[in-house]
């Protein structure tokens, strides 16, 4: 796992144009969706776009600073993830179009962290002579790492929504609650509410904000449900990746998923 053969070097530069292609395409794509954005007075959709020109851009920035041999697999994963949630989710909507594409995105961000997260921990484990971790344990500290950047995540989503008044964490209506604040004894005993028709929203200034079929639950929902899916790509990447630390030569596919050292 030290420094690329010439042959390594060979395959890497060809496959590298792949992701080249991707990558063009998509940064094209961006530019023209800030150009539209801009004539039509969107300037926070420009600045998204702008943002995601610049998260383009990462990839290449580790790979050159950190001598990180990224696949161009994985590279254009992580192209087509950051359009995907930025100017398709976010610019497009496609967050509200596409009930599952929100799931989908945070099903592959568990996935591709549990990538990154294996890469660093199997990188020490092959290069180091004091250090021989065992497989379970290398897919262990993977899986973690992208549960860690998941909850880190939510925290930005959360924070985002208390303090900038967004709804990262997207609200969802629910025809049923159970709480104990409703309880009339206060005690610690659930009250249940079933078959929610209308909940109606009495602001100081007299205005009444009626919600139709339900309750609107606040995020606790959208959060759960994007940790549980980060875990489910986390679990998947874990087991892949278990499969290649015993059988390298048999699991070769999973190369295309972990960043290598130069």
């Amino acid at each position: 796992m030290g420094k690329f053969s010439k042959k390594m070097q060979k395959k890497y530069k060809e496959t590298n144009k792949r992701s080249i292609a991707v990558y063009l395409t998509l940064r094209i794509l961006v530019i023209i969706s800030m150009i539209f954005q801009i004539l039509s007075g969107n300037i926070e959709n420009a600045a998204m776009c702008i943002l995601s020109l610049f998260l383009f851009t990462v990839p290449t920035i580790i790979s050159e600073k950190f001598k990180i041999g990224i696949p161009s697999v994985l590279e254009a994963i992580i192209y087509l993830f950051i359009f995907s949630a930025t100017i398709l989710g976010e610019i497009n909507n496609f967050y509200g179009i596409i009930p599952f594409w929100d799931t989908l995105l945070h099903t592959l961000n568990g996935f591709i962290c549990a990538g990154i997260g294996f890469s660093l921990i199997d990188l020490l484990n092959q290069n180091s002579k004091r250090v021989n971790l065992s497989p379970i344990y290398v897919v262990i500290v993977a899986f973690c790492f992208s549960m860690t950047i998941g909850v880190l995540w939510e925290f930005c989503e959360f924070t985002a929504d208390s303090v900038l008044k967004t709804d990262m964490q997207k609200d969802r209506i629910v025809q049923s609650i159970s709480t104990v604040e409703l309880n009339p004894n206060d005690e610690n005993v659930p009250i249940k509410v079933k078959d929610i028709e209308k909940t109606e929203i009495y602001s100081k200034d007299g205005t009444i904000t009626t919600i139709e079929n339900g309750y609107l639950d606040i995020g606790i929902i959208d959060t759960m449900k994007d940790l549980f899916v980060n875990f489910i790509g986390a679990v998947v990447f874990s087991i892949i990746g278990f499969l290649y630390v015993t059988n390298r030569d048999k699991y070769k596919f999973t190369e295309n998923f972990i960043p290598t050292k130069k």
